[in-house]
């Protein structure tokens, strides 16, 4: 048995292949009055996997910036991420909000 694939053309019938990058999207966490600090970075931690120095960074992002990017993902992840975010903020009974921005 041959491992090769055979391509049939037809003659003048030129084939072409292209594969795209799928899209890219930044994961943004949102200021508020009431959400604590710490839980920022614990959620910062727990659900995008940021060392404690860098979710320390992200976290001052959103208290002085009124956002930070806590990573760029595709769709369906970055999706995933912002739903886990409002889930466990809401267990937690906070208003953190995550958004979506495409890159």
């Amino acid at each position: 048995m041959s491992d090769k694939t055979e391509t049939r053309q037809e003659p003048g019938l030129e084939v072409i292949e292209e594969t795209r990058e799928p899209r890219r999207f930044k994961v943004l966490l949102h200021n508020d009055d009431y959400t604590t600090m710490d839980f920022v970075v614990h959620v910062l931690t727990h659900v995008f996997h940021k060392a404690q120095a860098d979710a320390t960074r992200i976290m001052l992002a959103v208290h002085k910036q009124g956002f930070g990017v806590c990573g760029v993902y595709t769709a369906e992840i970055a999706e995933t991420k912002v739903e886990t975010v409002h889930s466990m903020a809401r267990a937690a009974g906070f208003p953190l909000r995550a958004s979506l921005e495409e890159v």
